[in-house]
């Protein structure tokens, strides 16, 4: 008796597929597997289509469902247009060809390409699988150029639209204003613009039950469903001093457009990581703005204001520049009033702690005398060198001062990098050996299925170091221009008896401060750190 098979036609389009047009469209794929089971005697159980998904990793829903039907008993045979449609991973493609269908006695066809596990092992299989997976990295490769084409001709493009705007009807990548949320914005702006800080901001949006970002996307697009699902009703107004924070920051608001902040690690690996700053780009006037350029001046000059002493005192000067040096959030300035028992006390604290207590981070604390002190201390120092000593003779110290860490640093993240390239041409050619071992029957299914798991965890995790080495050395490059900038800046001071926010600010990229420890006689140490603009940490 001949074996019925029930099959599944799995279809998948991923948007860079779209390109080809009608030849690789959904409708085509259907049309031509079903001509194939008539011819065929096949039994169609159902489709599987994921429609907009990669083939570079196998989380896609329809697939997975797919698997869940064969491990039911649903399902023992799986047909696709071509080898590319099932996937462009050729290592996890070749798992699933190779070993885990043969295992659940599972029938696959690739009509496109000849392939037929009815027919035998096709020895031709592995390296179409291969091909495809070159053909993903340069599809890649091809699509962010096109994006940056896009972007730079005033495209814009998000999962979400920001709150205050909407896509247009009609034109793809262009955002027009939304009448029913842009008021929100108008609101933040003039609020800021008036004086008013993002803390105090987020509180009146709070009392006044004003609607959140992510509750309009899910009123109107049914995303963020998992953060309102089981949660109060005050979680649809409840905002973040971040989320204030960000949308004063955007130039979206404006009418420009901000590209290029993160990437992908690779084209098999989706995470998404944060570019250097120097490596974003703006395209001014891409769309209607919702702030005139008259407010945002002004709500930012409060925001650079807040920078700068206070009436009251001199407390705020380090507002902005004092960094935690566990979590990297802003240090808190906090005062305690004076009691019968003790006089007024102002410090700092680590903003994580205050807001979250020790499961987020230590206090960090430190008195704002102490710090004042220390930051003083310092500037004076650099101050009486800047004009005690030649330009040369200091040039040469900051830049030895500066770069012998970075350049230790360097040194060390290139010779790494050196060994991660090694290390993944290796992986490429086992992956190429198992291949030929597999087709002989020299190695094993169940070995070659754990060598692969294990060869591409590998191979994950070096590309995401890849990606942390290279930021790394970025970050920390350093140059006598940058030196020469600081020197210009520090000998415009001649004698210096006091500390401002404009002074911190112009010397001052940021002061690091880390969590205070008793030594062995019992006295209270702390590190303190201060990067200077333009040239970082020297001593």
């Amino acid at each position: 008796m001949k074996q019925q098979y029930n099959t599944a036609l799995y279809l998948r389009l991923s948007r860079d597929d779209e390109l080809k047009g009608e030849s690789g469209s959904i409708s085509t794929q259907r049309d031509m597997l079903t001509q194939y089971c008539r011819e065929q005697n096949l039994n169609i159980i159902g489709e599987y289509v994921d429609d907009g998904w990669s083939g570079t990793n196998f989380d896609r829903p329809s697939f997975q469902r797919m698997i869940d039907d064969i491990e039911d008993g649903k399902i023992n045979c799986v047909i696709t247009k071509d080898l590319s449609r099932l996937g462009r991973n050729y290592v996890l493609t070749g798992q699933y060809t190779d070993i885990y269908f043969p295992s659940k006695g599972v029938r696959y066809i690739a009509v496109s390409d000849g392939v037929d596990s009815e027919k035998g092992e096709s020895e031709i299989a592995p390296f179409l699988n291969i091909l495809n997976e070159m053909h993903a990295r340069q599809t890649s490769k091809k699509v962010k150029a096109a994006m940056k084409t896009r972007f730079l001709n005033g495209a814009y493009y998000s999962p979400c639209a920001p709150i205050g705007y909407k896509w247009h009807p009609e034109i793809k990548g262009k955002i027009i204003p939304d009448e029913d949320a842009r008021w929100i914005v108008e609101k933040i702006f003039d609020l800021a613009a008036h004086g008013v800080g993002a803390s105090k901001i987020r509180h009146t949006l709070d009392d006044e039950h004003i609607p959140t970002p992510a509750w309009l996307n899910y009123q109107k697009y049914g995303t963020f469903a998992h953060v309102f699902e089981g949660q109060p009703e005050n979680k649809r107004h409840q905002w973040s001093t971040a989320i204030v924070k960000a949308i004063l920051s955007s130039e979206v608001y404006i009418g420009n457009s901000v590209h290029n902040k993160q990437t992908a690690i690779s084209f098999r690996n989706k995470k998404k990581v944060l570019r250097p700053k120097d490596e974003w780009y703006t395209v001014e006037n891409t769309h209607e703005p919702i702030i005139s350029k008259d407010v945002w001046d002004r709500a930012h000059a409060h925001i650079e204001s807040r920078k700068r002493p206070k009436k009251s005192g001199e407390t705020q000067i380090f507002a902005g520049l004092l960094k935690c040096a566990d979590c990297g959030r802003v240090l808190r300035y906090m005062r305690r009033n004076a009691t019968a028992r003790s006089r007024e006390r102002q410090y700092y604290m680590c903003t994580n702690y205050s807001e979250y207590g020790k499961d987020k981070c230590s206090s960090h604390y430190i008195r704002y005398d102490v710090i004042y002190a220390v930051v003083l201390g310092r500037l004076q120092y650099w101050i009486s060198q800047a004009h005690e000593k030649n330009d040369g003779e200091l040039l040469q110290r900051l830049l030895k001062c500066g770069d012998k860490q970075w350049a230790k640093e360097n040194a060390s993240a290139k010779k790494e990098l050196l060994k991660i390239e090694k290390r993944l041409q290796e992986l490429d050619n086992l992956f190429a050996k198992m291949y030929e071992d597999r087709a002989k029957e020299a190695i094993t299914e169940r070995n070659f299925a754990m060598l692969s798991a294990k060869y591409q965890e590998e191979q994950t995790q070096l590309e995401n170091k890849t990606q942390e080495l290279q930021a790394k050395l970025d970050k920390s490059a350093q140059d006598a221009d940058g030196a020469e900038k600081w020197l210009s800046l520090i000998r415009k001071y001649t004698e210096l008896t006091e500390l401002t926010a404009p002074l911190l600010n112009e010397l001052i990229d940021k002061i690091v401060v880390h969590q205070a420890e008793n030594d062995e006689n019992g006295s209270r140490t702390q590190e303190i750190e201060i990067f200077y603009r333009f040239v970082g940490k020297i001593d």
